[in-house]
Parts: C-alpha cells; sequence; structure tokens
C-alpha cells in the first residue's frame, strides 16, 4: 500500500450520466448499477481529468493509503469512444481532433486543440 492521490466519487450526487468515463484513458471508471464507480483501484492514476466532466460535482481527488498505479494493466485496457463528445466550438469528435474538458463561462464542456487558442488569446 502506498498513500497517493486518487478518485472519489460521490454515489449520492452520481446521476450516472457517465461524462466521467471516457475521459478516463486508464479505464478505472465504469457505470455500474446506474452509479459511476472506480472499478479498480490501481487504473486510477489520481490525475482528475472526469473531475471536470461531471455535471453533479460528484467527484473529487483524495490522498489515502491505497494500491500503487499500474501503468501497465491500464494501458492494456480497452479505449472507450464516446461519440456524443464533442468540441461545443466547432462540433469535432474525439475521432477527428484532441479533445480537452475544460470550465467556459460556468460549464463543464469539451475544446479541441483547434479551437482553444481561440478561447485563451480571443
Amino acid at each position: 500500500m502506498v498513500k497517493r492521490m486518487i478518485v472519489k466519487i460521490d454515489e449520492d450526487k452520481c446521476t450516472g450520466c457517465g461524462q466521467c468515463v471516457s475521459p478516463c484513458a486508464e479505464g478505472a471508471i465504469q457505470i455500474i448499477d446506474g452509479k459511476a464507480k472506480v472499478v479498480s483501484e490501481d487504473l486510477c492514476d489520481g490525475m482528475g481529468f472526469c473531475i471536470g466532466v461531471c455535471p453533479e460535482g460528484a467527484i473529487t481527488i483524495e490522498e489515502r493509503q491505497t494500491v500503487e498505479f499500474n501503468a501497465e494493466k491500464a494501458e492494456a485496457q480497452p479505449k472507450s469512444t464516446d461519440v456524443s463528445i464533442r468540441c461545443f466550438s466547432c462540433g469535432a469528435g474525439e475521432d477527428e481532433r484532441y479533445l480537452l474538458p475544460m470550465r467556459h463561462k460556468m460549464e463543464s464542456l469539451w475544446v479541441c486543440t483547434r479551437c482553444l487558442p481561440q478561447l485563451i488569446h480571443g
């Protein structure tokens, strides 16, 4: 066991929308019985890309004792693709461009790497 940062999901706040599943490149989060759950703590790298896309604020990061992150196991997980995730500005999907979760005008949105500079620099 090691002390490290890991995702915590508040099941009372979670509506099971699934928006947190695709941003988790390691495959640590799945929807089980209508709620998001960390299915294997050794898959969670603690980076928290899932936090910015949760519309309910159900996901946080906490530091606690858990198993070590297993990069090899995470790399071997099947990659999930969510066709509903699109750049809020141009509409590009993750099959066309890299997409990043972001907060814009108090909303959690996705933006592609082509549109991001325009948002930053105006």
